[in-house]
């Protein structure tokens, strides 16, 4: 294991859950995992907050976009020069969800890390911060299953939860129609080919992949998956209500 992995996310997450598993009703790991993964997205809220605004905002240019891609739709080069400089002109930043993405894969691997090593439910003295509390007893068993081991029904579960947030985050795409009656761009149909595959397709691949990694995986994907869905809501309803104070103004 890396010195910088374990040292900026394998310590500190393996440390944070081990204290949460203190406070937690009946030292319950599984628990944990849920109530920490939350806190994790509460942190990372505002990083994600900048990805579902600047979703919003490309939204909003769309019918802008569309008729960069109409008027330049023979040559591609131009088309996305003028793309990029409508994105600046605006003051978004296409690229926002990216960092997202890659800040909670180590998370991910760092969890499934503790499990795979044997980190619980024996502690690893050599991880533990001094100001650690380490509990009595730690429970491994969530609804019956330890949590170790892999779980069908909640990778069914994660497969779910990951197509409701797949149908509420990823945004419809309008077939658009070329003025002059030809068939749109092969661009616009490789999009929404796209988008498709995320909606369906995700949830099967979360599945398999939730399939066959511990149970406390299966709790992190499930958990960020409402809590992302929640989030969507909630940053949907805020910028509709600003866009809607601007109009007015």
């Amino acid at each position: 294991m890396s010195f910088l992995f374990h040292n900026f996310f394998y310590a500190p997450l393996y440390n944070g859950l081990v204290a949460f598993i203190n406070i937690v009703p009946f030292h319950d790991v599984g628990l944990a995992v849920i109530l920490f993964t939350c806190i994790i997205k509460v942190i990372i809220f505002p990083l994600s907050q900048q990805s579902i605004k600047t979703q919003f905002e490309m939204k909003q240019i769309e019918p802008d976009i569309n008729n960069i891609k109409l008027k330049y739709k023979d040559d591609k080069k131009v088309q996305a020069e003028k793309t990029m400089e409508l994105y600046k002109e605006k003051g978004i930043n296409p690229f926002s969800g990216i960092f997202l993405m890659l800040i909670q894969l180590p998370i991910l691997i760092a969890l499934y890390w503790i499990f795979l090593k044997g980190g619980l439910p024996k502690i690893d003295q050599t991880t533990i911060y001094s100001f650690t509390k380490i509990p009595d007893t730690i429970n491994m068993i969530f609804f019956g299953i330890d949590v170790t081991k892999n779980s069908i029904l909640f990778a069914l579960f994660v497969a779910v939860a990951q197509f409701l947030q797949m149908q509420i985050t990823i945004p419809k795409t309008k077939k658009i129609d070329s003025k002059d009656g030809k068939n749109p761009a092969f661009t616009d149909e490789l999009a929404k080919s796209m988008n498709m595959q995320m909606k369906y397709v995700m949830p099967i691949i979360m599945f398999f992949i939730a399939k066959n990694f511990p149970l406390v995986v299966s709790l992190y994907l499930i958990t960020s998956s409402l809590f992302a869905i929640a989030q969507e809501l909630y940053m949907r309803k805020k910028y509709k209500k600003e866009a809607e104070l601007v109009v007015k103004k």
